[in-house]
């Protein structure tokens, strides 16, 4: 039977089937035992818990060497294509909890490159959209003394010789079977996975060792990763951990928050008109009418508000298992909830954008190498 959805790099459409996704990624499921031995360095994050970062590769190789005082560190990043929104931030937010418990230090790695080869944008908005988006990512809080904010074209020396070393134990074939570009996909874009792979090697190369490394993010990243773990061994790389997360929905009721979406995505950028505009407009799992809402109840399980609620908004279990009994029951009425994640998520956003506007005089100090934005 085919499947009714796709996951690559730059495509994520149609109703994902997650456990699917991982047994064709080839992945691990995130089980009771490794929740255990997390919970063992601090309070397991809700992402956890609730199966949102929910597979994961050679976490418990991973743990052990850190058991040994072989400290990991993280890597993660953004393409660069357009505003930031909400789910943009989910697996940035789970890297700042990682980075706080572990201790950790952090490469982030803004693809400009990609967008430029993958999207109709110059190099000039793909630059001018990395700045733009690094605010939202400083003002989430990570440790400035432990994390460095990597941008390709500026920051390129340093990955072309490691992107080279995997590229030569990278074939064509192996591209086309992974990525499905065909005779029609331009050269740059054939080898950009290789300059993705480079940040996970890193400072393994600086620092002439094996530092192992540990990437969370969306599952739509796994095939470049394959391609980064496959190469690894024979250039005396360690294979980088993964922890994947499922995509952060949209508010029309899709499995992914869309940039291109603009009436059903939020922005960190966003006032507080627009946010009321936008969930207003949210998919939901209510009834045609209050009456038949009060009698039958909705479905939370489609419920693109709930969802909101389950996936970043309310980190109390309590009151989410209590919101959906409520949903089912039908003592909560559609417009109550968006009333409720309205507020939530403006609270959420003012504070954002004033840390995002710190940000602006933090930035330079994270960037590698020491480059400076042209803003």
């Amino acid at each position: 039977m085919a499947e009714d959805f796709k996951v690559t790099p730059w495509e994520v459409s149609g109703d994902i089937d997650y456990d699917l996704l991982m047994e064709r990624f080839g992945t691990t499921p995130i089980d009771e035992a490794l929740l255990k031995r997390l919970s063992g360095y601090g309070e397991i994050h809700p992402m956890l818990r609730r199966g949102i970062f929910y597979t994961h590769r050679d976490m418990i190789r991973l743990l052990d060497e850190y058991d040994k005082g072989n400290k990991f560190f993280l890597y993660t990043g953004r393409g660069p294509s357009g505003q930031t929104h909400l789910g943009h931030l989910m697996p940035w937010i789970f890297n700042k909890w990682i980075q706080d418990v572990f201790g950790v230090p952090m490469l982030f790695q803004m693809t400009d490159d990609e967008k430029f080869l993958f999207k109709d944008l110059t190099l000039v908005d793909t630059k001018s959209l990395a700045y733009q988006n690094a605010l939202d990512f400083v003002a989430l809080g990570f440790d400035p003394e432990k994390t460095k904010i990597i941008l390709d074209t500026e920051n390129i020396s340093a990955l072309y010789p490691i992107a080279l070393k995997v590229a030569k134990k990278v074939t064509f074939s192996t591209a086309k079977a992974v990525f499905g570009f065909d005779n029609s996909t331009n050269i740059g874009s054939i080898f950009f996975t290789t300059v993705q792979a480079a940040p996970a090697f890193l400072p393994s190369e600086q620092q002439g060792r094996q530092v192992p490394c540990l990437i969370p993010c969306g599952i739509d990243q796994d095939p470049h990763f394959r391609v980064a773990r496959d190469a690894a061994p024979g250039l005396g790389y360690p294979k980088p951990s993964m922890l994947y997360c499922k995509m952060f929905p949209g508010l029309g009721g899709g499995d992914k928050m869309s940039s291109s979406d603009e009436n059903a995505t939020i922005y960190t950028t966003d006032g507080a008109k627009d946010v009321k505009k936008k969930v207003g407009r949210a998919f939901t799992g209510g009834r045609v009418s209050v009456e038949e809402q009060k009698k039958c109840g909705g479905n939370p399980e489609v419920c693109a508000v709930f969802k909101y609620n389950y996936y970043l908004f309310e980190k109390d279990d309590g009151k989410i298992n209590d919101l959906a009994d409520k949903c089912r029951r039908g003592e909560i009425l559609c417009g109550e909830c968006k009333a409720a994640l309205t507020d939530k998520i403006n609270v959420f956003l003012e504070d954002h954008q004033q840390k995002r506007e710190k940000a602006k005089d933090i930035v330079d100090g994270m960037t590698f190498d020491g480059f400076k934005w042209v803003k």
